[in-house]
């Protein structure tokens, strides 16, 4: 038993920046997503997150590779061995940081409405008017610690802490999956594709594309890579890395689709607001579902406020040196900005819901020119030499390329008809 626990832990080690990316990509904006569709829809978009999945695992790939055989980072790279490449590093930033912004945003919309539903449910007395005020005063009170946190460089631990509720909140959905598991059939159906013919099913698509391929995690790697030291000889390890981030990926947001659909689905349940969705924790945690779905989802959202929040001077930094700089006066200027620019959604008073699955959508306008700028790079021999990749994987690249322009097409005309 010690030996197998042993081989665990170096098969964790072994996996880390992969991890680390999936930590990235599974938060809110995915538990939102995948309990929305499948209480609406079934297991019927199932078929889009397994071509997103897939797409994911091919631009890890190549972001990947394009780490270990450079020692490069992504933007760095951009703007070094592309022609007009400071112009394409400077638009992928400006693209990546807003996007991510107006995720912070929603992100923090909805752990705050989450907190204030529970202090409804604890406190039946408290008057309805106070609402709006509760969120806020969450909005900010989590904004500023998560500043005060990573500028005074002590968040790791407090992270750890955070991924491993996340953790028990994605093995719940798992467990619960099985206990009230659809019809297989309507799960093999769920990989035909077909499109609801429903004004929202549009909108969905395109947030499913957004939080499972997500940008910044691609963009991310290479930088990733290099702080971990993995080099030329690392391309075994590199490849197992992407396939398992990818992999966990899908595992964890069908089982969270699958969940709802096999809970709330066939009673009708609509999630309109934040608590709407413990339904799908009650098969296995009953009673305790408000308290096992609350901390996951808080622990989801603070999670990945930290990377967002983050991303400006890690991307600026990638940028001007290829490597992350931490406690300059520009991070904590950076860091503080992100944190006002979240505030925007909680002081609009939008819905929690709805805001979070349009902000997945906005993700995905900027991700056709990540996939592009690195089918170039990965393709230039001046770059890669003789360590280019084939003909199929360059296609495989290709076809992710198409399919996030038509996912981004879809998303405006969705978003325009949303606002």
């Amino acid at each position: 038993m010690k030996n197998l626990f042993k081989s665990i832990l170096r098969w964790i080690a072994l996996v880390g920046p992969g991890l680390f990316c999936l930590g990235f990509t599974i938060g809110t904006g995915s538990v939102t997503s995948m309990v929305k569709s499948g209480s609406v829809y079934g297991t019927q978009l199932l078929w889009v997150l397994a071509i997103s999945a897939f797409f994911t695992w091919v631009m890890t790939q190549a972001y990947g590779h394009f780490g270990i055989v450079t020692s490069d980072t992504a933007i760095h790279g951009i703007k070094q061995n592309l022609r007009g490449g400071k112009v394409w590093a400077i638009i992928l930033i400006i693209g990546l940081v807003v996007s991510q912004w107006i995720s912070l945003s929603s992100i923090l919309n909805i752990t705050s409405n989450a907190v204030s539903e529970v202090l409804y449910l604890c406190i039946p007395g408290l008057s309805p008017a106070a609402s709006y005020w509760i969120v806020l005063g969450m909005a900010v009170l989590i904004a500023g610690t998560i500043w005060l946190v990573l500028n005074n460089g002590n968040y790791s631990v407090f992270e750890k802490i955070l991924s491993a509720l996340v953790t028990l909140m994605g093995i719940s959905f798992i467990l619960s999956m099985f206990i009230e598991l659809p019809e297989p059939g309507s799960i093999v159906r769920g990989f035909v594709p077909s499109i609801p013919q429903t004004p929202e099913a549009r909108l969905f698509i395109a947030a499913f594309v957004g939080t499972t391929m997500s940008s910044p995690t691609f963009v991310i790697r290479p930088m990733i890579l290099k702080s971990k030291g993995w080099g030329k000889e690392d391309g075994r390890l590199q490849r197992r890395d992407a396939i398992v981030s990818a992999a966990l990926t899908f595992v964890i947001s069908a089982s969270i689709m699958i969940c709802a659909a096999g809970v709330l689905h066939p009673r009708g349940l609509q999630v309109e607001k934040v608590l709407d969705m413990i339904y799908v924790l009650q098969p296995i945690a009953g009673r305790f579902a408000v308290a096992l779905f609350v901390t996951g989802l808080l622990s989801a959202g603070l999670s990945s406020l930290f990377p967002i929040m983050m991303l400006a001077p890690e991307l600026i930094s990638d940028y001007t040196t290829g490597k992350m700089q931490t406690g300059t006066p520009l991070f904590k200027i950076l860091t503080g900005i992100a944190a006002l620019a979240g505030l925007t959604i909680p002081i609009l008073g939008k819905s929690p819901i709805i805001t979070q699955i349009a902000s997945q959508v906005t993700l995905v306008f900027v991700l056709p020119l990540v996939i592009l700028l690195m089918i170039i790079m990965l393709n230039k021999r001046s770059v890669m030499g003789d360590r280019r990749p084939g003909i199929v994987f360059t296609l495989l690249m290709c076809l992710a390329f198409l399919f996030a322009c038509v996912v981004s097409y879809t998303g405006m005309l969705a978003l325009g008809k949303l606002l």
